[in-house]
């Protein structure tokens, strides 16, 4: 191998280092203490989770909290305290959202670090893992299949080093690396090793932004977080006419005083705003996070656990996915009457040749002794594009000798009658390889051709034991499973079965390029093998060219651009470090079983978020409606913030805590808006009508001192009624603790009305028999044409 060295200063225009005196033993301690000092190491924050500082900003520094901040300080000064209620709220709720996202933080940051990958580096010529950040300019970082380039460098060793930059330049072959040649981060190893100095540390490596922005605790790409932003968008819309209107009108038609014509006035509009509706998808969506990892599942971006409840159709690669990552060998059959004594030892010298060897071929290592008088000369690495790898020997008697083991339908002709041995082995569930002579040198493009066929090396593959519940979990769920594998078509759909999926079982090298067909033949197909690392790619691509929402598992290198491109990736925590980086959740504990976890976590989180949005529109629609009410018919607003906060306090938010963390396994819908909007416009409307009428009835019946009292009571008890019976629809379907909420509910309003403390508190005093009566009449009459609307909206416009 050719060796540069690792401590050189490079030109600052040319990638290549200049001349220095050739060194493999990388930095000294010395040499790595000076770089330290000089703050030439790789600094980038990789970081999970937000700040300290950013959690308590996204929390406290809202639109909405200005909003209601501003209005608490005018009842703190203009008001009893019992109308300042609702800026306590808001203060408890912050401080509840930034302890549930701390919590997530310290969740993520521990998983994080379990998760992390450990570069080798070379240093006082001894290989020692260090950590990302610890790596210093100049540092000598030895790679292997799999492994990803963490920092911007120049090859140094290079021995078959094969890199897939197709994440950063788009171009799908892999390039072959010499040294000399740079290197990027955020490309990764195929095929081969090498090692490659440390050119560019810390921020100025060409993918450090990047990985930096990927990692971080994110809560913006998905339908609920975009769906919510254009409801209080809206919302504002709504909110900001409705309010001058009341604030104009309250000023002119007071007759009970500046002071508590303006707490009428914040009582109108302090409702208007669904100031819990972020909070509490922060808050399951955190809680998300703190469930799933006690499962040791790493959520890398925070959509991936709605993400994956969305999801129609699940990509499956075999190996490490339905299969455990070992292998053992239950026989050797040689061919044509070749030695089974020199086939060991072929075999045996091959397991030698390569540092970083896969499943098959450490099942071979651990079956075959090296043979010591047997020295390898080249070898060609195993790449999952050409399905081989390969070794030249010089035997113990000098004879040159060149050899292949991989894919016995790619290294024979179609007419060999080994390969119809092969399908047989194929077709119980084995994995067949073949050992080949060739005829030709390990560099020349053509080296599989005329290859002699020697033996076959037949391997039994591990099933995951919970793998085939997770599979019958998945079907039940109407998400159809797509085995994608490398191995043999025949030996994949083989092991499929014995996991109970039924299907066609298809070979990828039929398989049309061009994407409507191939979405065709993916549709009709279950099981698909001799899949190359594009075409996985590719597969993915034109599922989701069909309207399909894709998740994706794998935990090789080979997987890593199928991953990157699907809806939701998925990774083996014992997979490549690329595959890790890319996916957007980890299952560190190696588990298939942990996925229908996630996936009832992020339908949770979806069906409660709806729930709870709902009740918190219909809140802001009454709202919006009953100023815009009192603005037309220039009468005071009937409510003080005190009713409100007790009000919005016992239907929605005490409720919508419970509901928005309960389980929920209902199928995740699209069109979170529609069918948010859809419920809330018809409840809220309904309420806002019900509780005027009564108010307006009130105002009628009621004469004398203290008849605006009266007249509050009064509709603030239609409103309630109304309000409990929209909770109550939506807790449906019912469960004993939801009856039981709605139920607790309505016995603490009474409560209220009973005890002569709290009326006096929430000025609720019901006056007389007859009107008390009435509101509870409109509220039925209300809460009835609400039911009506609701079915009918439903029929109506279906979503």
């Amino acid at each position: 191998m050719q060796h540069i060295d690792a401590g050189a200063e490079l030109d600052p225009v040319h990638p290549v280092p200049l001349p220095a005196p050739a060194r493999a033993t990388g930095l000294t301690t010395a040499e790595v203490a000076e770089r330290v000092a000089r703050g030439q190491v790789n600094d980038v924050p990789v970081r999970s989770s937000r700040s300290f500082g950013e959690i308590v900003r996204a929390n406290v520094f809202t639109r909405f909290n200005a909003i209601i901040g501003v209005l608490w300080l005018i009842m703190l000064v203009v008001a009893p305290i019992q109308d300042s209620l609702f800026g306590f709220v808001i203060l408890a709720n912050t401080g509840i959202g930034i302890v549930q996202e701390w919590r997530a933080k310290k969740t993520l940051d521990s998983l994080a670090v379990i998760g992390e990958s450990r570069p080798t580096v070379r240093r006082d010529g001894a290989a020692v893992e260090v950590s990302t950040s610890e790596i210093v300019l100049g540092d000598l970082i030895e790679i292997g299949p799999g492994d990803k380039i963490v920092v911007d460098g120049v090859c140094a060793e290079a021995d078959g080093l094969e890199i897939d930059e197709s994440l950063l330049t788009g171009e799908a072959d892999p390039v072959v690396k010499h040294p000399g040649d740079q290197v990027m981060s955020g490309s990764f190893v195929v095929a081969g090793g090498g090692a490659f100095a440390a050119a560019k540390v810390g921020r100025e490596a060409y993918a450090a932004q990047l990985a930096e922005e990927a990692s971080r605790f994110t809560l913006v790409h998905s339908e609920l977080r975009s769906g919510i932003s254009t409801i209080l968008k809206y919302v504002t819309w709504m909110m900001v006419p409705a309010a001058i209107g009341l604030v104009a009108t309250q000023l002119v038609v007071k007759n009970n005083g500046l002071k508590d014509a303006v707490a009428r006035t914040v009582g109108g509009i302090v409702p208007m705003v669904p100031e819990g509706l972020v909070l509490l998808t922060s808050v399951a969506f955190a809680i998300g996070v703190i469930r799933l990892g006690r499962q040791q599942c790493l959520v890398q971006e925070l959509p991936a656990i709605e993400g994956l409840a969305r999801i129609d159709t699940v990509c499956l690669d075999k190996t490490g996915t339905l299969t455990e990552g070992g292998m053992d060998i239950t026989e050797l059959r040689a061919l044509d009457g070749v030695d089974e004594t020199y086939v060991r030892k072929v075999l045996g010298s091959l397991g030698e040749s390569d540092p970083r060897p896969n499943a098959s071929l450490q099942a071979i290592i651990d079956a075959y002794p090296d043979s010591e008088d047997w020295r390898c000369v080249e070898s060609l690495p195993f790449s999952s594009a050409r399905k081989y790898s390969g070794a030249t020997f010089s035997e113990g008697d000098g004879e040159l000798s060149t050899w292949l083991l991989g894919a016995p339908d790619v290294l024979l002709g179609a007419d060999d009658p080994a390969l119809a041995e092969t399908v047989r082995l194929n077709e119980q569930g084995l994995r067949v390889l073949l050992l080949a002579r060739a005829g030709r040198d390990l560099d020349d493009p053509g080296v599989a051709q005329g290859a002699e066929a020697t033996a076959l090396v037949v391997l039994e593959q591990r099933l995951r034991p919970d793998a085939a519940d997770t599979l019958r979990y998945f079907a039940d769920q109407d998400v159809r499973a797509k085995v994608i594998s490398g191995d043999n078509a025949v030996s994949v759909g083989a092991v499929a079965a014995k996991l109970g999926l039924t299907g066609t079982t298809v070979d990828a090298r039929r398989l049309p390029a061009e994407r409507d067909r191939m979405a065709e033949a993916l549709d009709s197909g279950t099981v698909f093998g001799r899949v190359t690392p594009q075409q996985k790619r590719d597969m993915v691509g034109a599922l989701q060219s069909r309207g399909h929402t894709v998740a994706m598992t794998g935990d090789g290198v080979n997987d890593v651009l199928a991953l990157k491109d699907a809806d939701i990736g998925v990774s083996m925590g014992s997979g490549s470090e690329a595959t890790r980086a890319v996916a957007q959740i980890v299952l560190l504990n190696n588990s298939f079983a942990t996925l229908p976890s996630v996936v009832a976590e992020g339908r949770r989180v979806i069906g409660n978020i709806t729930r709870v949005a709902t009740l918190f529109l219909v809140k802001t629609v009454y709202s919006v409606l009953l100023a815009v009410l009192v603005v037309c018919w220039r009468v005071e607003y009937p409510f003080l913030p005190r009713h409100l906060t007790l009000l919005s306090t016992l239907t929605i938010g005490i409720p919508a805590f419970f509901l928005a963390l309960a389980p929920n396994r209902e199928r995740a819908q699209p069109h979170f808006v529609r069918r948010v909007m859809r419920y809330s416009i018809p409840g809220g409307v309904v309420a806002g009508v019900a509780t005027f009428v009564t108010y307006l009835i009130a105002r009628h019946y009621y004469t004398g001192a203290g008849s605006l009292d009266a007249e509050t009571s009064a509709a603030t008890l239609t409103l309630f009624l109304v309000s409990l019976w929209v909770l109550a629809i939506i807790a449906r379907p019912y469960t004993w603790w939801r009856v039981a909420l709605v139920a607790a509910m309505g016995v603490a309003f009474v409560f209220v009305l009973a005890v002569p403390a709290l009326q006096s508190f929430f000025a609720l005093k019901l006056v007389g028999v007859a009107m008390p009566w009435t509101a509870v009449g409109l509220a039925v009459v209300g809460s009835a044409v609400l039911e009506l609307m609701w079915k009918w909206v439903e029929r109506r416009y279906p979503v």
